[in-house]
């Protein structure tokens, strides 16, 4: 059977092109290796090792069978790679924080501070090209100004003490401090007035009714329809849609969504002397058959480490060596306060305010349940405070040396629990480094094929990379100073890689990307990447998933108007938003 669209990956981009082809008419094929929870008030619980066990949890990478081992990926560093398989894939733990990049990483960018940017690995389009698609996904989505409650009251004090202004608008030009821009609907009714669970049924209680567990998935309030669940991962927003398009659009057809479907591999054949992608082969996880569907189209988005091993595994051209390379993760690192007074750490969305330094990366704020927050502080590069460094144990503005707290100091952090804590995240604008990277493992072979093994080098980045996480860092102490916190942790992470990119990336040169300005194949025709892999670089700092989302809106509307006689859409329609009742 041939399809017109083959989509591998239902993730936070991949269901985006789905959606957006099928509203006009397309067959799409959506291909999605792990599970699709259908229904997650009966699969899921609020239990953290339940959901983030990465071996057994129902937020891991591997198949939908929790019996069944988990799929490896090799890590020959000190490294945790916090991905999900499933429908909704990554989105499913993500806090919806969806910023817009910073304009210095785009072609033609000229602002006083272009020198703090990484130039060389820019955008190969201007910023104000991919505004329109950022307004698109955000009417869809919706995003929204986040909820807010205590410890974003206690972050906004030690904000407003850095001397930088509140920022009103969508656009980040200056050093500023703001709430979250995120993808979680507000509050209605008794949600975020009441803890009591007989109150907060849909339609008494709409949105988000601050349970604290965005990390677990969403499934709040209890009794809302998929498509009114509070935190707009793509199960609850675009994979509704795409799989409803025939309901709402004049035009539409209804996706056709496998879940348990693994991608094998990517067939090509030479049209008219180009090497052009014809169909993929699926495995089902569950059942081991083996199935091949050509179609006119393949996307590529199963993610910024799944993508490039694909590609490897498929045999497809790699002339450049670029394919895996390139692979940034915002070389993240946490800074924790203690304080006398109540936090609200683990209440309400987990991330609602933040902080942006364009030319060095941001800061924001995150709430955690208590077994993320010990885990939090137990990840370290500069090994255990007061024992031993690890060649490291970095001074500064914090209290003692950086590292993993243990002992008397870990029971003084969390003896109290987790709301007299007020967590930072360090989001550094990190440089695209060649030797950061994807290949194909020499460990045996999962059903899939070779394993990805994923290498960073993470005391050998730029000279920039590491001096905007130092500066970033001493900003995150001094805002939980000003804050009034009575002591200051840095942790020194080891590559945390939850904010990954880059990996297959578009851009100006043939030389180091594998995507042209469309993200299509430089090598292979009628094949598109329209995961975070895509990403020309790390966006300066801010989280990636929007981005992902509007360069994908952007992608769908290429191959609609290359590959299908189509018309562009964006900027001349008005979005139908996700949770329009149509698209329940």
């Amino acid at each position: 059977m041939s399809r017109d669209v083959i989509v591998v990956g239902a993730g936070a981009g991949g269901p985006v092109v789905a959606k957006e082809l099928a509203a006009r008419g397309l067959d799409v094929l959506l291909l999605e290796a792990g599970a699709r929870h259908a229904h997650p008030r009966r699969e899921w619980t609020h239990y953290e090792n339940d959901a983030n066990n990465p071996i057994t949890g129902f937020l891991r990478v591997g198949p939908s069978d929790r019996a069944a081992p988990e799929w490896l990926r090799e890590e020959p560093q000190n490294s945790f790679l916090l991905q999900v398989a499933g429908v909704g894939g990554t989105t499913l733990h993500y806090y919806g924080n969806s910023p817009r990049a910073y304009p210095g990483m785009f072609k033609g960018y000229d602002g006083p501070d272009r020198a703090s940017y990484d130039t060389a690995h820019a955008f190969p389009f201007t910023y104000r090209e991919l505004v329109p698609y950022y307004e698109w996904v955000e009417a869809t989505l919706p995003v929204q100004t986040a909820a807010m409650g205590v410890k974003e009251t206690v972050f906004f004090r030690g904000a407003e003490k850095l001397g930088i202004p509140v920022q009103t608008a969508k656009d980040t030009e200056r050093w500023s401090y703001r709430p979250q821009e995120n993808a979680i609907l507000q509050p209605g009714g008794t949600a975020g007035l009441t803890g009591d669970p007989a109150r907060l049924r849909y339609p008494q209680a709409t949105g988000c009714t601050f349970c604290g567990y965005c990390l677990e998935g969403c499934m709040e309030p209890a009794g809302a329809p998929r498509n009114q669940a509070a935190k707009r991962s793509t199960d609850n927003s675009y994979v509704p849609m795409a799989l409803t398009a025939h309901a709402w659009s004049p035009h539409g057809r209804a996706v056709t969504l496998l879940a348990d479907s693994a991608a094998v591999k990517v067939h090509t054949e030479r049209r008219n002397g180009e090497l052009v992608a014809t169909g993929v082969t699926w495995r089902n996880t569950r059942t081991g058959d083996v199935h091949r569907e050509d179609a006119a189209v393949v996307v590529l988005a199963g993610g910024t480490t799944e993508t490039p091993r694909l590609w490897l595994n498929s045999g497809l051209p790699n002339p450049n060596g670029w394919v895996g390379r390139g692979y940034t993760d915002h070389f993240l690192d946490g800074v924790t306060g203690l304080f006398d007074e109540d936090t609200g750490s683990s209440r309400g969305p987990s991330s609602a305010a933040r902080c942006d330094f364009p030319g060095y990366g941001a800061l924001e704020n995150i709430g955690l349940p208590p077994a993320m927050q010990a885990f939090t502080m137990a990840l370290s590069d500069s090994g255990i405070r007061g024992q031993y460094r690890n060649g490291r144990g970095l001074t500064g503005p914090w209290d003692g040396r950086t590292g993993r707290v243990i002992g008397p100091e870990l029971k003084e952090a969390l003896g109290s629990g987790v709301d007299r804590l007020l967590n930072i995240l360090v989001l550094t604008g990190d440089s695209v480094e060649a030797h950061n990277r994807v290949t194909l493992s020499a460990f045996p072979p999962d059903e899939q094929g070779p394993i990805p093994k994923v290498e960073f080098r993470s005391r050998q980045r730029t000279r920039h990379t590491l001096a905007a996480r130092e500066f970033l860092a001493r900003k995150a102490t001094e805002l939980l100073r000003k804050a009034g916190a009575k002591r200051v942790y840095r942790f020194d992470w080891a590559p945390l890689l939850l904010h990954v990119h880059s990996s297959m990336r578009m851009g100006l040169s043939a030389d180091d990307s594998v995507l042209d300005a469309d993200a299509r194949s430089r090598w292979v025709g009628r094949l598109y990447v329209a995961d975070n892999s895509a990403l020309a670089n790390s966006l300066g700092g801010p989280n990636p998933t929007l981005t992902t989302q509007a360069l994908a809106t952007r992608t769908a509307e290429t191959i609609f108007v290359r590959h299908f006689g189509g018309h562009r859409w964006v900027g001349r329609e008005d979005p139908v938003v996700s949770t329009d009742p149509r698209c329940a």
